[in-house]
């Protein structure tokens, strides 16, 4: 049993923020495409940093929503320590991959935290597995659209 969490998902808003269906078919640093993998940031910044790492467009991304993910204290979370997983943040994800697919596939847990790459693993993102029987436990409040800083894209407005 841990304390309750809470976790920050970043999402276009043509898609349903509680699906892990992108990952489902494009895969992700922490699982293989066919997977159900749901990605947050803990915390609001390491969310905004995951999601301007993986657009990669050079300018504000349009029509994203966020929303605050709440997992109860009865809800299962493993916790990775990067250090216990040597070459999770290399770019080839054979290792992360190797081991979300593993905690995925066993359902051990509902939830996984894991080091965030963008941030050096300093920082930690949530992953849920939505197949999990806990995930109808894990609660996500009304999205809300995101206010971009223009200054992150070099313009000041």
């Amino acid at each position: 049993m841990t304390a309750t969490i809470r976790a920050f998902r970043i999402a276009d808003n043509r898609f349903p923020l509680m699906d892990g269906g992108g990952a489902f078919r494009m895969g992700g640093r922490w699982n293989s495409k066919g997977r159900y993998v749901i990605y947050a940031g803990i915390g609001f910044a390491t969310a905004m940093l995951e999601k301007l790492a993986h657009t990669r467009i050079g300018r504000i991304p349009t029509g994203q929503h966020y929303a605050v993910i709440t997992i109860p204290e009865s809800v299962s979370v493993e916790t990775l320590d990067p250090a216990a997983l040597p070459g999770w943040d290399r770019m080839d994800h054979v290792a992360s991959r190797a081991f979300g697919d593993e905690w995925y596939d066993s359902k051990r847990t509902a939830a996984l935290i894991v080091p965030s790459a963008p941030a050096m693993g300093l920082e930690r993102n949530l992953l849920i597995n939505q197949l999990h029987p806990e995930f109808m436990d894990i609660k996500a409040e009304r999205p809300v659209p995101v206010i971009w800083d223009q200054r992150l894209f070099g313009t000041d407005g």
